[in-house]
C-alpha cells in the first residue's frame, strides 16, 4: 500500500498531509493524482465519501504559477453546501503556501462580498455554475488564463438542470485547459461533455466497496402510511439516539414532521432549500454542538454535509434513486464509528428493499415494531443508567438534608425516591397508539384485456426529443403521462430550466420526478407535466416572477 510520501507531493502540501495526520491515500487519489498531475484529461468514477476532493486538489495546487496573479483553476460543483466543502478542504491543503489564493463563489451570498475577494487576484475559483456565470458576465471573473477546469458531483449537476450553464462555461474558457470530469455515475452529457470538451481522457474507476456501507447496519420497519408519524415517535423513544438525521423527499414533509416533532417535546430543526444562508449556517451549528438532536432534512443535505458524530439516520421516505439512498446513509458510520440507518417501508415496497440490497451489496434486515412494553423498558433501563453514572461519579449531594429529613420524619426510602423519580421524570407513562401490522393485499388475477381498458397504450413515445442540445428530460422510475404547458417565459428573460425547476418547487412543491422535457423558446416555454399535477401548477397563473406576471396555460 502506497503512502502520501510515495507520491512526492510538494514540500509544503506534505507538511499539510502530515498535519492532517494523513498517511495513506485513498484508491481513488493514488489513481488520479499522477494522471491530473501529468497534465491529462480524466474522468473519475467515483462514490461519494471517497476522498475525491484532494484527488484534483493536490495537483492543482501544485499546478498553480506563483508568477501568474491571474485565475488558473476553476472547480465546478452543484451546491453551495459542497462548494463551502470543497474550498474547506483546499485550505487545509494551502496552509503553508502562503502565495496561492482561493476564493468560492455560489448562489445566496452577497455578490459584492464575493466581488471584493476576487479582487484579491485568487488563482483558485470553486464555486456554482449559476454565480461563476453571474461574474463572467458582469466581468469580475476572467478565465483567460484558466489552466484547469474540474467538474465534480457531474451527475449531480445535470440532475439539478445546470447543463445549459456547464456548457456556456466549457465554451467560454480557453481550448487548451486541463479538464477533468469526477461522476458517480456516466450519463450520456457526461460522455458528450468528454467527446466535445476533453482530449483523450484517461478513464478512472473505483468500485466502492459495497458502497462504504459496511460499518453501517441497515434495517427497516414496514408500516401503513398513515401511521409511519406514530412508528416514528415510537423509534425515537425505543433508540435514544443522540444525534440523528432524518430525510424526507419534499421541504413541506420536512417542515410538517418538524413541526409534529417540537410539538411533543423533541429538539428537532430543519434543513430545505428554502432557508436562506444565515438559517442553514445557524441549524447546523446547533446541530454540531449538540442543542439540536434531531435535523430533519431533504437531500439537499444529503452530500456535502460534513458531520463525524452522527449516530443514525432515519429514511422517513424512501429516496427515488438508489445513489441517494447511499448518500443519505454516509452521514452516519463516518471517521471509523459504526452507524444505523433506519428506514420506513410498507409491504408494498419489498420489490424498492430489494433493489437497495442489491445496489449496496448489503442486507436491510426486517425489524419488527418495538411494543409499547419494549420502550417503556428501553426508557427504564435508560433511567436506571442514568442514576448508576450519577451515584459513580459522587458528586456534590447537594439534596442530602432534604432526603434526611425525610427519613427522620418516618417516611420510607423506597417511597421518599419514586417520589423524587415521578418529580424529574415525566416520559415513564407516555402513550402510544396502536400500530397494525402492514400487510399486502391480495392481488388479483391478471387480466389483460381489464388492463388495456384501463391503461392507455404508450408504443411509439420513444422518438421524442432526446438530442443532448434539445429540451432537459427527467426520466421517472414508474411510466407516467405528461401533459404540455406554455409558460410566458423565453430566452429573453433570461430563463433557464434550472430557475423553471426551482419555481416549480418552491410555489408549486413539484419536483423533478413530475417534470419532462423543458424547451426554452425566445418568448415562451414549453415544458411537460404529470397529468397528476395539473391542478398545483395552475396555481402559479397570476403570481409573479422576475418582476413579471405568470401566465399558464395547456396545450
Amino acid at each position: 500500500m502506497i503512502t502520501f510520501k510515495d507520491l512526492n507531493l510538494q514540500e509544503d502540501i506534505q507538511k499539510a498531509i502530515d498535519k492532517l495526520e494523513f498517511v495513506y491515500p485513498t484508491d481513488i487519489q493514488a489513481a488520479s493524482i499522477p494522471v491530473i498531475r501529468d497534465g491529462k484529461d480524466m474522468i473519475g468514477q467515483a462514490q461519494t465519501g471517497t476522498g475525491k476532493t484532494f484527488s484534483f486538489a493536490i495537483p492543482i495546487i501544485e499546478k498553480i504559477d506563483l508568477n501568474n496573479p491571474n485565475v488558473q483553476a476553476l472547480i465546478l460543483l452543484p451546491t453551495r453546501e459542497l462548494s463551502l466543502q470543497v474550498y474547506a478542504e483546499f485550505l487545509k491543503l494551502i496552509r503553508f503556501s502562503r502565495q496561492i489564493r482561493a476564493t468560492v463563489v455560489y448562489g445566496g451570498q452577497s455578490i459584492e462580498r464575493q466581488i471584493k475577494s476576487l479582487k484579491e487576484k485568487p488563482q483558485i475559483i470553486i464555486g456554482t455554475p449559476g454565480r461563476i456565470i453571474d461574474h463572467m458576465t458582469r466581468k469580475t471573473l476572467d478565465f483567460n488564463n484558466l489552466r484547469m477546469l474540474v467538474m465534480d458531483e457531474a451527475d449531480e449537476m445535470l440532475k439539478m438542470g445546470f447543463q445549459e450553464d456547464l456548457e456556456i462555461i466549457l465554451k467560454d474558457t480557453p481550448k487548451e485547459r486541463q479538464t477533468v470530469l469526477f461522476s458517480a455515475t456516466i450519463p450520456p452529457f457526461i460522455k458528450k461533455v468528454a467527446s466535445t470538451y476533453q482530449k483523450d481522457p484517461v478513464y478512472v474507476k473505483i468500485e466502492a466497496k459495497t458502497l462504504t456501507v459496511e460499518k453501517i447496519k441497515q434495517v427497516y420497519y414496514e408500516v401503513k402510511k398513515e401511521y409511519k408519524d406514530d412508528l416514528l415517535v415510537r423509534l425515537l423513544d425505543f433508540y435514544h439516539f443522540k444525534s440523528i438525521i432524518i430525510f424526507a423527499n419534499t421541504k413541506a414533509g420536512v417542515d410538517d414532521l418538524v413541526a409534529y416533532l417540537q410539538n411533543l417535546g423533541y429538539s428537532a430543526d430543519a434543513l430545505h432549500g428554502d432557508l436562506k444562508q444565515l438559517q442553514r449556517d445557524r441549524v447546523m451549528n446547533a446541530f454540531r454542538s449538540r442543542n439540536v438532536k434531531i435535523l430533519v432534512a431533504t437531500d439537499v443535505a444529503a452530500r456535502g454535509l460534513d458531520i463525524n458524530d452522527v449516530e443514525a439516520i432515519i429514511n422517513y421516505d424512501i429516496p427515488q434513486e438508489l445513489e441517494v439512498y447511499v448518500h443519505r446513509i454516509g452521514r452516519t458510520g463516518r471517521a471509523g464509528k459504526s452507524g444505523y440507518a433506519i428506514t420506513l417501508s410498507n409491504a408494498w415496497n419489498r420489490r424498492r428493499i430489494k433493489e437497495l440490497e442489491s445496489f449496496t451489496k448489503s442486507p436491510l434486515e426486517l425489524k419488527e415494531i418495538p411494543t409499547v412494553e419494549d420502550v417503556h423498558a428501553v426508557t427504564i433501563k435508560g433511567i436506571y443508567n442514568q442514576i448508576a453514572e450519577m451515584i459513580s461519579q459522587k458528586k456534590e449531594h447537594k439534596y442530602e438534608i432534604v432526603i434526611q429529613k425525610l427519613l427522620a420524619d418516618g417516611y420510607d426510602g423506597i417511597d421518599i425516591i419514586n417520589a423524587l423519580m415521578t418529580m424529574s421524570i415525566d416520559d415513564q407513562e407516555k402513550e402510544y397508539r396502536d400500530i397494525p401490522i402492514d400487510k399486502p393485499r391480495e392481488k388479483k388475477p391478471f387480466d389483460r384485456k381489464e388492463r388495456d381498458q384501463r391503461r392507455p397504450r404508450t408504443e411509439g413515445t420513444s422518438d421524442s426529443k432526446s438530442s443532448s442540445s434539445e429540451p432537459r428530460t427527467y426520466s421517472s422510475s414508474n411510466q407516467r403521462e405528461f401533459i404540455e404547458f406554455e409558460i410566458n417565459f423565453g430566452k429573453a428573460d433570461q430563463i433557464r430550466a434550472v430557475s423553471l425547476l426551482d419555481l416549480f418547487k418552491k410555489e408549486a412543491d413539484l419536483y423533478t420526478g413530475n417534470i419532462g422535457d423543458i424547451t426554452i423558446g425566445e418568448a415562451k416555454t414549453v415544458f411537460q407535466l404529470n397529468k397528476q399535477s395539473v391542478n398545483r401548477i395552475m396555481g402559479l397563473n397570476g403570481k409573479k416572477f422576475k418582476n413579471k406576471v405568470i401566465k399558464l396555460k395547456k396545450l
